[in-house]
């Protein structure tokens, strides 16, 4: 029990004394935060009144800051015031001197519209002084000169007119001079050169062939009996036979130059051979129709050899060598086939041009003539059809169009082979027209050139190719020769279709007749 008390007692004295010791410490840091906060109310009053005085000294500052600024604005103001007022005063005086000048500008123009209406009056009266002078003039020279106002008129401009015709006709003849003088002697060492070559053998246009006979007893033979022979043979080459009163001579006659050949070649055979009978007939025809188709190959490859050109479809060699029998205005066509392309080459090679294309034009442009006869249409179509089939270049069919002008030609090729066609066709001898459409042609010349005013008489002389004009002397001046020359030259290239050139020779001659009695 006692043990009880005493722990009991202990505690309550272990207690009391632990609790006096925590109040003393207690008491101790309350005593240290006193002074604590003390000391920092006491630093906090120094530092507002610190900042006091310095927001008192920055306030004393900004306010002698903006003083000065405030001093300087005003100060700036009133510079620039002085400025502009200075400035004002100079544009019032700018002003005040151009409103003088102007008044002194204004006066001037009232003097000057002064003299001037008092000119004008001045210049009315001598204008109509000068009227009243011309006038009397006028009168003066009518009667000085014997002609009216209208009459001297007309003859000025009758002078005017013949100045005028001299000056153009000097001038035609300077601009032909000229373009002459650069263009002749190219030309002709060119045309010259293509000219030497032309020297092909020529035959005459025909349509009928003739087969000479040893004797009239063949005659009757050829006939057969009841005509069965003759018949035989007409109806296999599509030729006609002509047994007349020749003697020694019977004629075949056919378009087609190809089947008349090949008629002549059989009929030849039958009489060397002597048996002359249907069967007979059938079998030289058929040998004949061989040996045509063999030399039209040879003639189609000598062509092609001839011109060098290489790479030609079999078929169209075949085509160029039937133009072996085919004229054109007395000319063989092959022949000219062949010269034309010679004579493309040469040009294209003065000309710095394709020479193998120049020649494969020239020959290939009459293809057509082997097979009108066969098809419709002109030569020109018929032989671009042709060239199309086969393949041939886009050059080479343009220049077959173009070579007779059907179209415009858009290459040097197409012209070189209308010159090269021109040059074979038109040279003397190369060509004989039909007598019929030969008279025509120079009759139509003829009346052409004589439609003109002035001219006397025409002549067409040179198969065509000159037409010489006798003009009135009284009518036609020299002068007016040159325009009317050049007139006709123009006429005839536009209303006439003729191979090569036509010179036009103008003549004016002076004559005086007297008689002495």
């Amino acid at each position: 029990m006692n043990k009880y008390v005493l722990l009991v007692i202990g505690l309550a004295v272990g207690l009391l004394i632990g609790y006096g010791i925590a109040f003393f410490i207690d008491r101790a840091k309350k005593n240290s935060a006193l002074k604590q906060l003390s000391d920092a109310e006491e630093e906090a009053k120094r530092i507002v009144n610190e900042a006091m005085k310095r927001a008192e000294n920055k306030k004393r500052e900004m306010m002698l800051e903006a003083k000065e600024e405030l001093h300087k604005s005003r100060s700036e103001h009133e510079r620039e015031m002085k400025d502009r007022r200075n400035e004002l005063q100079k544009q019032e005086r700018r002003l005040q001197q151009k409103e003088e000048n102007l008044d002194k500008k204004i006066d001037s123009l009232e003097r000057k519209e002064e003299n001037l209406a008092k000119r004008a009056a001045n210049v009315d009266a001598q204008e109509q002084e000068v009227k009243l002078i011309k006038k009397s003039q006028l009168e003066m020279l009518e009667k000085i000169s014997g002609f009216t106002q209208e009459e001297a008129k007309a003859y000025l401009i009758r002078n005017l007119e013949s100045e005028v015709t001299h000056e153009a006709a000097m001038k035609i003849k300077e601009i032909e001079g000229r373009l002459k003088e650069e263009a002749d002697e190219k030309a002709r060492r060119i045309i010259s050169i293509a000219i030497q070559r032309c020297a092909a053998d020529h035959v005459s246009e025909a349509t009928i062939s003739t087969v000479p006979l040893p004797n009239d007893e063949m005659k009757g033979r050829i006939i057969g009996r009841e005509g069965r022979n003759i018949r035989t043979l007409e109806t296999l080459t599509g030729v006609d036979l002509i047994i007349d009163d020749t003697p020694e001579a019977i004629t075949l006659s056919s378009f087609d130059p190809v089947r008349r050949e090949i008629a002549r070649l059989a009929l030849e055979k039958l009489i060397a051979d002597g048996r002359i009978h249907p069967s007979r007939i059938e079998e030289m025809v058929e040998k004949a129709r061989k040996e045509v188709e063999a030399t039209i190959k040879i003639e189609g490859e000598r062509a092609t050899f001839e011109t060098g050109i290489h790479g030609l479809n079999p078929e169209l060699v075949k085509i160029l060598g039937r133009q072996k029998y085919r004229t054109s205005y007395g000319q063989n066509v092959l022949d000219h086939s062949i010269e034309v392309a010679q004579i493309c080459g040469l040009l294209a090679a003065e000309l710095g041009e394709d020479v193998t294309l120049a020649k494969r034009a020239g020959l290939l442009h009459d293809l057509g003539k082997a097979v009108d006869h066969e098809m419709v249409g002109s030569h020109v179509g018929i032989g671009v059809e042709i060239a199309k089939r086969f393949k041939e270049s886009p050059e080479v069919v343009h220049a077959i169009e173009a070579h007779h002008g059907d179209v415009e030609a858009k290459t040097v090729i197409a012209c070189l082979v209308q010159a090269a066609d021109a040059i074979s066709a038109a040279r003397p001898g190369a060509r004989r027209e039909n007598l019929e459409n030969y008279i025509k042609r120079l009759e139509k010349l003829e009346e052409l050139t004589g439609a003109y005013p002035g001219v006397e008489k025409t002549y067409a002389i040179q198969a065509g190719r000159e037409i010489r004009i006798i003009v009135k002397p009284e009518e036609v001046s020299e002068d007016q020769m040159v325009i009317l020359a050049r007139d006709v030259a123009k006429k005839i290239e536009s209303e006439l279709e003729y191979p090569g050139q036509i010179k036009v020779h103008v003549l004016r001659e002076t004559k005086v007749i007297e008689y002495a009695k």
